[in-house]
């Protein structure tokens, strides 16, 4: 489906879905004095129509929404082309942030949060989406080619699904072979953040894994270092995964990877 036309308003524009009234206008009123240009609606067709109509450089989206609920809204949104997404959830369970995730939010805030924070975090997440890279300056390693200022990344020539966090994370990788990078230097340097939480890196390094690795339980060139963080092997040498790393990165659930 062909995007809808971009506006070309000075201000980057961001559409907020919640069904919550007090929410969407305190929300709403922090970010036009962020300056942001701002399209509110209550409801997931209206979120539709409304990028439709106007397309929107981030939506802030609320997971529960009557009829439609948030993660249908995102699928239908990543039909249309790439925008970036904050989930909005009442919900801190991890399996909530992780199906967000999956689906291709860049970032989530639980309820109740603090405005202000919501209002940085959009202009973080609209700032690594518009950084100006150089053109024609292409990535390659182990089977993969990124191409920065078009966003596209190929492995082995078939084209990567990647949301645009995964593309940004694997860019850092592949910018940075053979270091080990913990999930402070992560969060910092790929959000954007001194402080967050760092599951959300864990999550995502677990997702984009298992689209860049033959097997994704035994990861070869995002892999694992024990105790500290991750590293890039532009080669997928084998040697370089421990039978301790392999381990770890097959638990079920989040308190598995509490280490990386």
């Amino acid at each position: 489906m062909q995007q809808p036309e971009q506006p070309t308003g000075t201000a980057p524009r961001v559409l907020v879905v919640d069904d919550d009234p007090t929410v969407a206008e305190v929300v709403t009123g922090y970010l036009e004095r962020g300056g942001f240009a701002v399209d509110r609606v209550a409801d997931g067709p209206s979120a539709l129509a409304a990028a439709g109509a106007r397309w929107p450089d981030l939506v802030v989206l609320d997971l529960m929404l009557p009829g439609m609920d948030g993660l249908e809204v995102c699928r239908e949104l990543r039909k249309r082309g790439p925008v970036p997404v904050i989930m909005l959830t009442a919900r801190s369970d991890a399996e909530d942030r992780i199906l967000g995730l999956e689906i291709g939010a860049d970032d989530y805030v639980t309820k109740p949060f603090s405005p202000r924070e919501l209002v940085l975090r959009v202009g973080a997440v609209l700032r690594r989406h518009t950084e100006v890279r150089r053109p024609g300056t292409l990535l390659r390693a182990g089977g993969l080619e990124l191409d920065p200022a078009g966003r596209r990344a190929t492995k082995d020539g078939r084209q990567l699904p990647l949301t645009l966090r995964e593309f940004d994370l694997l860019s850092y990788f592949m910018q940075h072979p053979g270091e080990v990078c913990d999930r402070e230097r992560l969060m910092r340097d790929v959000w954007g953040w001194d402080f967050g939480d760092l599951s959300t890196v864990t999550v995502h390094v677990r997702r984009l894994r298992g689209k860049v690795e033959e097997d994704p339980a035994r990861p070869l060139l995002i892999q694992t270092v024990w105790g500290v963080g991750y590293r890039f092997d532009a080669a997928g040498r084998p040697e370089g995964v421990r039978s301790d790393d392999v381990t770890a990165e097959r638990g079920p659930d989040l308190s598995t990877e509490t280490e990386g």
